[in-house]
């Protein structure tokens, strides 16, 4: 008969307990936990972000440089844009015509405040015709906003595809 000893019995219940977590994690599907999708949106400067992205989509000049600072720079096409006037002058105006033209779904939106200063980055897939070119393609954005004289102002864009 073998004597059974209380090291014994802890060995084995510990070796039973991992032979049988490892099994049971090895057949029970991996789950990735995704990551929120849309957080911060409702915040003051998520909005923000949406009016603009609304009154580009409207032709509505006024509220889109409203919502511009002064001095904001604006990345897009590896061109650069170095105030709010500059873009009104500019490119605000093609941007609006090409928005119309567009359908634009969001496939992932997320704004970060912190203190004065917020971070919106999102991701969107944009599909249609332009000056008969059809087009699919997803899109990144990045604004950073400010708060400035009580109110959230956009003073960077980074917009690629």
């Amino acid at each position: 008969m073998i004597k059974v000893t209380l090291p014994m019995v802890l060995v084995y219940v510990i070796s039973v307990f991992f032979t049988s977590f490892s099994y049971a994690h090895e057949t029970k599907p991996h789950s990735v936990e995704q990551p929120l999708m849309f957080m911060g949106i409702e915040s003051q400067p998520g909005k923000v972000v949406r009016q603009f992205h609304q009154a580009l989509k409207a032709g509505d000049k006024i509220t889109a440089r409203k919502l511009l600072a002064d001095e904001v720079l604006i990345f897009e096409g590896g061109g650069v844009e170095r105030s709010a006037d500059e873009y009104a002058r500019h490119h605000m105006l093609s941007d609006m015509k090409y928005l119309a033209a567009m359908d634009s779904e969001l496939l992932e939106h997320n704004v970060k405040v912190t203190g004065n200063s917020a971070v919106s980055m999102s991701r969107s897939k944009t599909t249609g015709t332009y000056k008969d070119k059809a087009l699919n393609y997803e899109g990144m954005e990045t604004i950073v906003l400010e708060k400035q004289l009580g109110e959230w102002k956009i003073v960077r864009i980074h917009w690629s595809n």
